[in-house]
């Protein structure tokens, strides 16, 4: 399986920071946007000033607004917002080719992990999930970066590492595509609880406290979801939630902190051109975590903040009313 031309769906910053490592040593790299003037930017000044400005990019990537033109590519890496990923891969739906899912949520409609989706609208095409903290900007300017690559198929997981890896982007294998999923998505909606405990300054322990008692809901969703312990606590869990719970770099944390200092969450989510993922994956695991009957307060907390139906005084008071429990639960 040759992976010598990669193609990348997705023109927003993660995927033209990706685009950027994938053509190291002048690899040829196509990139798909919808945007015209991202098409054209990158093909005419090898920049994407929309999305990733002042960064210039490799002349090794091209770009198109057409998806047809990445059939010849020999693995996609699929940087469409979750709740797009579904009608994306439907116009690709007898694809073949590997496709490496790099966008993290869960699907609004369905409540199905981005892995499923996947495998439902292109069923015959293997998948691969590629997660960890990674702030965009970081990554296209070359800044040491490490990264989950999960992949049931080990030797396409080889494969895959060979091809994307480079000194500053260090790629982690794993066999457990449900556990670097499961991160990728619970992270972003704590990252949303962490920016409110800034934003209405709460202080830096109870931002400690919200990081500790937001993992241990994260991994109880994760084990009862089929994901591995280890796999949660790795790069695409904790390492992911650490990263996006401290800095207004993070879309989520972002959102969090203009809601903590008294914002519409609808006027923020409105009024941004990127996607904070988590405010969609909120409502969505809450949800799928009470039909199940496992305990997520902060995610529902979250929830509750972003519909509109508490406030951030409310969901504080109800959090600390709750009763003591031992730590390890």
């Amino acid at each position: 399986m040759s992976f010598d031309r990669i193609g990348v769906v997705g023109g927003g910053a993660w995927g033209t920071a990706l685009a950027q490592v994938a053509a190291s040593e002048g690899r040829e790299v196509l990139l798909w946007a919808r945007e015209p003037e991202v098409v054209e930017a990158v093909n005419s000044r090898h920049e994407n000033s929309v999305f990733l400005p002042d960064r210039p990019l490799d002349p090794a990537i091209r770009a198109t607004d057409r998806l047809s033109d990445l059939a010849d590519c020999g693995a996609w890496l699929m940087v469409t917002p979750a709740q797009h990923m579904r009608s994306v891969l439907s116009e690709a739906s007898d694809a073949a080719k590997p496709l490496v899912l790099c966008s993290k949520g869960i699907e609004e409609g369905s409540g199905e992990l981005l892995h499923r989706v996947a495998s439902q609208t292109c069923p015959n095409a293997p998948i691969a999930v590629l997660s960890g903290p990674t702030f965009a900007h970081e990554v296209a300017a070359g800044l040491p970066t490490a990264v989950t690559l999960a992949a049931e198929d080990e030797r396409l997981g080889e494969q895959l590492r060979d091809r994307i890896a480079r000194p500053t982007f260090r790629v982690y294998l794993s066999d457990d595509v449900a556990g670097a999923e499961i991160g990728g998505a619970v992270k972003n909606v704590l990252a949303i609880a962490c920016g409110v405990v800034e934003g209405a300054g709460l202080g830096q322990n109870a931002r400690a406290a919200l990081i500790a008692r937001g993992f241990a809901e994260m991994t109880r969703f994760g084990l009862a979801n089929g994901a591995r312990r280890e796999t949660l606590a790795g790069l695409s869990g904790l390492g992911d939630l650490v990263l996006t719970c401290s800095s207004t770099s993070s879309r989520n944390f972002s959102l969090g902190k203009g809601i903590g200092e008294g914002q519409s969450a609808r006027e923020l989510m409105a009024d941004r051109k990127t996607v904070a993922e988590g405010a969609f994956t909120a409502p969505v695991l809450a949800k799928l975590a009470a039909s199940k009957g496992i305990d997520m307060p902060i995610v529902a907390a979250v929830a509750k903040l972003l519909s509109g139906a508490a406030n951030v005084r409310d969901v504080l008071e109800e959090l600390l009313a709750r009763p003591p429990r031992p730590e390890a639960h």
